[in-house]
């Protein structure tokens, strides 16, 4: 006969008048665990505990209790590396923010009505709705993800409306500012070369990161072509991902090779990194030697000061200030202003979402408002015209000469057109 699992006991009250029955069972990580019934009905309690019994044997465990902070810290070690550092990070803020409103309850009596609360806080605090998105969007995955394990039978937030946000400006360089700052990189005297950067961001639209953390291997001059990669530590190069998609290739234009061609002849032999300067580089080795550079630091700090570097390029060349990653947007657009598809720009973005990729698809707006304004003259416009027998409309001028040269006898109570 197998051993028994799952035994049936007795606990008295504290006043040792009555009794209730609990159950008392090993689970997986060789604890024990006791489960009152909270009840003194012994037929129910020897069905209660057969059932345990036929799940323990099938291997079917409650999963354990536990308190948020545990349970955030449960899931980011199930997920590791399948998310950036300054995702666990964000992660974490938003879970000590809801301990904050509801306190470090337990995992699965979280609710709506808390997600509810929380957001009402954080709104209140003075969170924008666009924070307030991405706290619950983070709370949401995590509970979403234990549901997925089998923690939870349903994700009590799956439901929560999330704040109204406004629609964000893609910000983007002109044609006449991005030829300024061209100019401006090439002027400036630094090791890295920012003209270089800054062009193959333009025809690439790769992200900051993906530029620096882009080795010769990835650039194939016969095709034409530069792959994004992650890479692996290895003695000359460090680890680093690639955010959302595992790799992709772009096109490089003729002036663009051999923009490239030309600065790898002045590389020294064996030199990995395209764009990260030697000095730079041996430092960040010696960083690595001395266990002082991470993963996050790969996408971070390849470049010393590197948003304040550039902001002093934009001042040089007489451009408002914006951010690097504008000229990513500026290379997206410009694909789509010259006809390309939608879902070809996601493949070449390396957008994981397809609702990114419609935002730079209207963000064409320049184009867009100017077609309109020819459709509507060409139909509206004529129309109106024929009906008032007006010349053409100066925006310059109060009114229009052909409002003075209208009768006033056509109008009512002798009042003029304004």
């Amino acid at each position: 006969m197998s051993k028994q699992l799952v035994k049936l006991r007795i606990r008295p009250s504290r006043n040792g008048r009555k009794f209730t029955y609990f159950l008392d069972y090993q689970i997986e990580n060789g604890k024990r665990q006791r489960m009152t019934l909270g009840h003194a009905n012994k037929r129910n309690a020897q069905r209660q505990r057969d059932q345990k019994e036929r799940e323990l044997r099938m291997g079917i465990i409650a999963p354990k209790s536990m308190r948020l902070h545990d349970f955030l810290e449960d899931s980011l070690d199930r997920t590791g590396k399948q998310i950036r550092e300054s995702t666990h990070d964000e992660c974490r803020y938003a879970m000590n923010h809801l301990i904050e409103v509801i306190g470090n309850i337990d995992y699965q009596k979280v609710t709506l009505k808390h997600g509810e609360l929380f957001r009402q806080k954080c709104l209140d605090k003075g969170n924008s709705p666009a924070t307030v998105t991405k706290k619950l969007s983070h709370l949401k995955r995590m509970f979403q993800l234990a549901v997925n394990r089998k923690q939870l039978d349903e994700n009590p937030l799956q439901h929560i409306a999330m704040p109204k946000v406004a629609k964000k400006k893609v910000e983007k360089y002109t044609a006449d500012e991005t030829n300024r700052i061209a100019r401006a990189a090439k002027d400036s005297q630094t090791e890295l070369k920012w003209d270089m950067l800054i062009i193959t961001a333009l025809c690439t639209g790769m992200r900051r990161s993906e530029l620096l953390n882009c080795t010769w291997a990835n650039i194939d001059f016969e095709a034409m072509t530069i792959e994004v990669s992650p890479k692996k530590s290895t003695d000359y190069t460090w680890e680093w991902l690639i955010k959302d998609t595992d790799r992709r290739e772009l096109p490089l234009t003729k002036n663009v090779l051999q923009m490239l061609a030309d600065h790898q002849t002045q590389q020294p032999e064996g030199y990995p990194y395209v764009f990260v300067p030697s000095a730079r580089y041996d430092h960040i080795q010696q960083l690595r030697k001395q266990g002082k550079w991470s993963l996050r630091d790969a996408r971070l700090k390849v470049i010393n000061n590197f948003s304040r570097k550039f902001e002093k390029i934009l001042k040089m060349a007489g451009v408002r200030k914006r951010k690097f990653h504008c000229l990513r947007n500026t290379a997206l657009t410009n694909w789509f202003a010259n006809g390309m598809s939608e879902h070809d720009v996601m493949t070449l973005a390396g957008h994981s979402s397809f609702s990114t990729t419609h935002e730079f698809y209207l963000a064409v707006a320049d184009d867009l408002v100017d077609r309109a304004r020819v459709a509507a003259e060409q139909s509206v416009d004529k129309n109106l015209a024929h009906i008032w027998h007006a010349p053409h409309f100066s925006p310059t001028t109060k009114k229009a000469d052909s409002y003075n040269q209208l009768s006033a006898k056509n109008l009512p109570n002798g009042q003029e057109w304004i």
